[in-house]
């Protein structure tokens, strides 16, 4: 049976894997077995040989015969305690017992095969440290997650924000490349999230600001890095592509990307593969590219600032997300949303909003968009302070004349007639419209049935 048939359904990943055995046969067949499952194999017959590969390149799996001419592979392997430089290792032998055995688990073996084995053994050994590799590589992006409090919630039912989810749902199941173009606090990380959760993709989804990672620094962390690269390397290292592996990576702020990563960018585009800095070998890579900017980036190309062909190879899905003031009627929701999200961040009872502060939330112009409210939000909640007093203007309502009343209505009366109106504002969501009154549903439903059951009855009995 051909070493193709034994493959299991791990895929091929962005992944790499050296060969150390000094059989012609066995570095031959095993490169054959794993080609499909790792983006680079590499093969070498001796230590040295193997040591001199590695400084050109990173390694996620060794698979090293114990005994080889010049050094013994446990020896060789303990000595490769370096953090920086750890790879899973899994040792073969023609010669071992027990006590071989138990020094290779010692020295942190993976995995023990004795020779002759069969080629399902090494596929399951191999399999595991793919599945381990990738387990760390999601719980890494996970933990970066949820330091930055991330949350993959659309919120907003204003037409411009459901056009929004209706492309969303449209192009998400592509693997395109997406360009998301918007004002700076709009929103483009959680539309590019939405996009990778709706996508099917198994891999992580992996955000990176291209303007708060120094210039000279960008390359080694899209692409990774070997040992003595640069100044300060001294071990070889992922890059955030790599981490990336089946998912998606986010490239937010492209416009900032310096020209010369411009370049490198569009090889990765057009190649699907990368070359870590100091490398002289190519990954292949399965990610797709979102990426976003706050800049109409078809100016900066006409500056001279922007690469035409790149961005061409990134305008193949165009997305513009709404600023908050061209939306309005999303502001209510929005805090209602924000307010029971950082309550329950900052263990503080539920706040409750007057009619006249959500007004005034809708009359700001909002220049930092969401992220500037729900600034504003956590301002108010830890402070006790309206947002009016945070602009130093006085509250303006506005009043529609056809809310006014007779002065000699009774209260109750008063009362009817403004909760109808917020009702019918929102086009009969009673919910919505509870929120806005800071009462609740079952309150306001009561409500209605003492205003209108009389008048109901009346009309069944017509």
């Amino acid at each position: 049976m051909s070493p193709d048939e034994h493959m299991s359904p791990v895929s091929k990943t962005t992944m790499s894997v050296l060969i150390v055995d000094d059989e012609p046969g066995m570095r031959s067949f095993l490169m054959k077995a794993l080609s499909k499952k790792f983006a680079l194999v590499e093969t070498a017959s001796t230590i040295a040989q193997a040591e001199e590969l590695r400084s050109h390149g990173h390694f996620d799996l060794l698979i090293v015969d114990i005994r080889l001419p010049d050094r013994s592979g446990i020896e060789w392997h303990e000595a490769l305690n370096d953090p920086e430089r750890q790879s899973d290792i899994i040792f073969m032998t023609g010669y071992a017992d027990m006590d071989v055995a138990i020094k290779a688990l010692r020295a942190g073996a993976s995995d023990f095969i004795m020779k002759p084995f069969h080629l399902e053994q090494m596929i399951t050994a191999v399999d595991r440290c793919i599945e381990k590799r990738l387990l760390k590589r999601e719980n890494f992006m996970l933990r970066r997650e949820l330091s930055h409090g991330q949350s993959s919630t659309i919120i907003g039912n204003s037409e411009a924000i459901r056009d929004v989810k209706e492309v969303i749902e449209r192009i998400a199941p592509t693997n395109a490349v997406v360009l998301i173009e918007g004002e700076s606090g709009t929103g483009k990380e959680l539309v590019a999230r939405q996009l990778h959760q709706l996508s099917g993709r198994s891999g992580a989804f992996v955000p990176v600001n291209c303007g708060a990672i120094a210039p000279e620094l960008l390359a080694s962390e899209l692409f990774g890095h070997t040992a003595g690269a640069f100044t300060g390397a001294k071990g070889n290292r992922e890059g955030l592509f790599s981490y990336a592996s089946g998912g998606t990576i986010f490239l937010d702020e492209i416009g900032e990307m310096p020209m010369n990563m411009q370049t490198a960018l569009l090889r990765v585009l057009e190649q699907r593969a990368i070359r870590p800095v100091g490398s002289e070998k190519e990954i292949d890579i399965n990610v797709r590219v979102i990426a976003a900017t706050n800049r109409l980036l078809i100016d900066e190309v006409e500056a001279g600032r922007f690469r035409r062909d790149l961005f061409y190879r990134l305008n193949v899905l165009n997305m513009v997300i709404p600023s908050l003031r061209s939306r309005p009627e999303d502001v209510v929701e929005l805090t209602h949303f924000f307010t029971l999200q950082l309550s329950q961040e900052l263990g503080i009872k539920d706040v409750i909003w007057s009619h006249e502060d959500l007004q005034v939330l809708q009359q700001h112009d909002w220049p930092g968009n969401i992220r500037e409210l729900r600034n504003m939000i956590e301002r108010c909640i830890l402070l006790g302070k309206p947002p009016a007093e945070y602009w130093k203007k006085p509250v303006s309502v506005v009043v529609n004349d056809a809310m006014g009343y007779p002065l000699n209505w009774p209260l109750k009366e008063v009362e009817k007639q403004h909760v109808t109106k917020v009702v019918d504002s929102h086009n009969g969501n009673k919910s919505a419209a509870a929120r806005d009154l800071g009462v609740s549903r079952k309150t306001l439903d009561r409500k209605f049935k003492d205003w209108f059951s009389h008048e109901n009855e009346g009309l069944e009995e017509e």
